[in-house]
């Protein structure tokens, strides 16, 4: 398995100094920064849009999750705003496979996430040309949630299927992130951690997030 790497979700950051706030967790050691968007409709609440993600400035990886009804609608928008990874629901309206080829196509890493309620098999069928699968621990739409642990297992059974096809994919873990979860979703087979108001609301980040990684004690 990979080093595990922290995604900084803006959305359990500062807002109003959002740009800063990315720069804060880059130097707290976090690898990724992560970009909620929502668009009131696949989800309640609405967050950020592509001119927000141009506007963050500096060198980051920006990690970027589409809760969105059509996310083939939004590729392009994205790729022009800096996104070295877009990750998209399997539950959206729009034809995964499609959705992929798009994203590929735009020079970018692919990544398809479910929600807690839908089974880890829904992604079987495109393990072989994602580079990442996003498991929500929580359901989308709202930072802040408690993690919900039937989630698990789910970890676990999409890292077994892409080792039967010989896939090294990255498996990224959002919501109710926090110490204590963080290793109970590393040792099922996650090695991306988003995470956000556990993150941003810490008093120490470098901290939390050697913590988060395993690097520290609690």
């Amino acid at each position: 398995m990979r080093d595990i790497k922290i995604s900084a979700s803006l959305l359990g950051s500062d807002l109003s100094k959002a740009g800063s706030e990315a720069q804060r967790a880059l130097q707290a050691g976090a690898d990724w920064i992560h970009i909620d968007v929502m668009d009131g409709n696949f989800v309640e609440n609405i967050s950020f849009g592509a001119p927000f993600q141009k506007a963050l400035k500096g060198d980051m990886f920006k990690d970027t999750h589409l809760m969105v009804s059509h996310p083939d609608h939004q590729i392009e928008f994205f790729a022009e705003s800096g996104s070295d990874l877009i990750t998209f629901h399997v539950e959206s309206q729009s034809d995964v496979e499609h959705t992929i080829n798009k994203i590929h196509r735009a020079g970018l890493m692919a990544g398809l996430s479910i929600k807690p309620d839908t089974p880890a098999e829904a992604v079987f069928p495109y393990l072989e040309k994602l580079e990442l699968v996003l498991v929500m621990t929580v359901e989308p739409g709202y930072g802040g949630q408690g993690f919900l642990t039937y989630t698990v297992p789910k970890i676990t059974d999409i890292r077994q299927k892409a080792l039967q096809l010989n896939r090294d994919i990255y498996i990224q873990v959002d919501g109710g992130i926090n110490p204590e979860t963080a290793p109970v979703v590393i040792n099922a087979g996650a090695d991306v951690i988003v995470s956000g108001t556990c993150l941003f609301k810490s008093e120490n980040m470098a901290r939390t997030v050697k913590l988060l990684k395993g690097q520290a004690a609690l």
